[in-house]
């Protein structure tokens, strides 16, 4: 939706160049292909971290299943590792080979 917004503001800016300025054609070219590749940019950056946020939080559903999560070569369960949500981390649970060891979610399969 903010998309159809944006795409909205684009076409008022358009026909504000087009009637109110004296701007070159060249140069009204130039400034809407600027525009619209900052509008492509932003969506594509967040269609990028949407893919990322769904990939965490699966990884995340399958540490909750009680599964293995493979995480920089390491085995990653809730018997050796403990989840901070605050900030998406696996940390080494005491009496564990791999006590206060951090792990970040986004680095997991």
């Amino acid at each position: 939706m903010a998309y159809l917004a944006g795409l909205v503001l684009t076409a008022l800016f358009v026909l504000a160049l087009h009637y109110f300025t004296e701007l070159t054609k060249k140069q009204k070219v130039m400034t809407l292909v600027v525009i619209f590749t900052l509008i492509f940019g932003a969506y594509l950056y967040n269609t990028y971290n949407a893919m990322q946020r769904e990939k965490m939080l699966s990884v995340v559903t399958k540490y909750r299943q009680g599964k293995a999560v493979h995480c920089q070569g390491r085995e990653v369960n809730a018997t050796t590792y403990s989840l901070s949500v605050g900030t998406y981390t696996f940390i080494g649970k005491k009496g564990t080979p791999h006590y206060s060891e951090m792990i970040s979610v986004s680095s997991c399969e």
